[in-house]
């Protein structure tokens, strides 16, 4: 037998016949996940129900130091839900349930294996509110969204996952369950080990159960796209607009070379003058929506603005949305090979940065558009080129990215995690000895190192070099 295999004989004792999933077809479709990390297919998974299913798996595989990779809807960009070590995954394509909304406390209680989407449309036919939404929310789940601290273009008006979780019920390593957490708004019992645990990308214990702060809905949404001549009218549109006094719940920047692209791939009026793009969203009380509106609209004119579309209605709005949530798809299409990098810069340095990218790639010659959430300073550099061989002049021109964004005294990930392809690089942002104080915590959570190994740290995702 090979060395895996007493733990799966236990596993099938423990869960009952057919669910450990051993078929190599199977398992080549958790292999990978939505970044180019390589495939590593895991030697079996197990497709959990409950809470008491993960104890178990998690108890058997500690028993036999079997690694273990939590993994939810698969739509991760830096590798965190892909087996590097094999071992077994734990997949909750069947842990969807929505347990419980309610209303009078703004509370929503959920599986792991919830799409996001799906979330938002059950609290907002009952007039409420769940701000995080990822370009993804139509397949991620909030079990993922959990483990890398999601964000989205609602980010810079209501913050990211990790504003909205008050509690979750977790399991450890050796297959301990522990509820952590709270469902008050307040609370300081203790160490806030819930906020350690959100965007800790499944390294110290795996989500079973997550209770989440929700909002009433706003009564009103009305959306502007504005174009603009270059990077630094869009950066003094951005300002004008925060020093009104106006805090839009989005405002998303599309840069040149990312409208070049988008241009082919929309009806939207987007003259060929404009360099620059926003698309800057309000939410309110319907009244003072227009105000704010009339405002913010001052505001982008006086930084220049050559064209401001306004939309108030639904199907209007999502006309507009509609080309930014599909840019990444739209990016795909224009080379064979793609890398997204979001990283984030004080929002006075978003028009250095994409100078900077702007150098770099003309430099490489490696296609460089960039676009992201302005308000925040979130941006999204993507990488696209066609020959294999130019993979190592992509890899440089990241690393020189990187090392410009820590310059401009940024952060090398906003809302992607550090995974597997990042972690190369966290010494550019972090002290050893800070990343050595880290590596403590994940030890004392996780002795055998088995809870999705090889993730986050240089000298994890080492033992893997040759497969990455």
């Amino acid at each position: 037998m090979s060395t895996i295999d007493p733990a799966l004989i236990a596993l099938e004792r423990a869960l009952g016949s057919g669910r450990v999933i051993t078929d190599p077809d199977v398992l080549a479709s958790y292999a990978v996940d939505e970044s180019e990390v390589p495939p590593h297919p895991p030697e079996a998974a197990v497709r959990v129900k409950e809470a008491r299913e993960v104890a178990d798996v998690m108890r058997i595989c500690s028993e036999h130091a079997v690694p273990v990779t939590p993994r939810a809807g698969g739509t991760g960009r830096t590798g965190g839900a892909v087996p590097l070590a094999g071992g077994v995954v734990l997949a909750f394509e069947q842990m969807t349930r929505i347990k419980g909304i309610e209303e009078e406390d703004l509370i929503a209680v959920v599986e792991p294996g919830v799409v996001l989407g799906e979330l938002h449309r059950a609290v907002e036919a009952l007039g409420l509110f769940y701000p995080p939404d990822p370009n993804s929310l139509a397949s991620c789940t909030l079990g993922g969204n959990v483990a890398e601290n999601a964000g989205g273009p609602r980010a810079l008006r209501y913050g990211c996952t990790r504003d909205y979780v008050l509690g979750l019920r977790v399991v450890t390593a050796d297959g301990t369950e522990l509820s952590v957490g709270k469902r008050t708004v307040k609370g300081v019992t203790g160490y806030d080990l819930t906020s350690l645990l959100v965007g800790s990308e499944g390294t110290l214990a795996i989500t079973t159960e997550i209770t989440l702060k929700l909002l009433p809905k706003p009564e009103s949404v009305v959306t502007m796209m504005v174009l603009l001549p270059d990077l630094v009218s869009a950066g003094r549109a951005v300002t004008g607009v925060l020093r009104r006094g106006i805090l839009p719940r989005c405002m998303e920047l599309l840069d040149e070379a990312t409208l070049a692209i988008v241009r082919p791939e929309t009806s939207l009026p987007i003259s060929e003058a404009a360099r620059a793009l926003l698309l800057i969203e309000l939410d309110g009380e319907a009244g003072a929506l227009e105000t704010q509106l009339e405002r913010a609209g001052n505001a982008v004119m006086e930084a220049g603005a050559s064209d401001v579309l306004v939309a108030r209605h639904g199907g209007e709005r999502d006309k507009l949305w509609a080309a930014r949530r599909e840019l990444s798809r739209a990016l795909r299409k224009r080379a064979r090979y793609k890398l997204a990098e979001d990283v984030v810069v004080p929002r006075s340095r978003i028009a250095a940065l994409i100078e900077t990218c702007q150098g770099i790639s003309q430099r490489s010659k490696i296609a460089m558009p960039s676009y992201g959430h302005a308000g925040d300073g979130n941006i999204h550099v993507n990488f696209l080129w066609n020959d294999p061989s130019e993979e190592p002049v992509v890899h440089a021109a990241i690393e020189e990215m990187f090392k410009a964004v820590i310059a401009l005294g940024g952060t090398l990930t906003g809302e992607h995690g550090i995974g597997v392809l990042k972690a190369p690089f966290l010494p550019l942002e972090q002290a050893p000895e800070l990343i050595a104080l880290q590596e403590r915590v994940k030890t004392l959570f996780d002795p055998k190192n088995i809870l999705n190994p090889g993730k986050i740290f240089p000298s994890h995702v080492a033992k893997f070099h040759g497969a990455c």
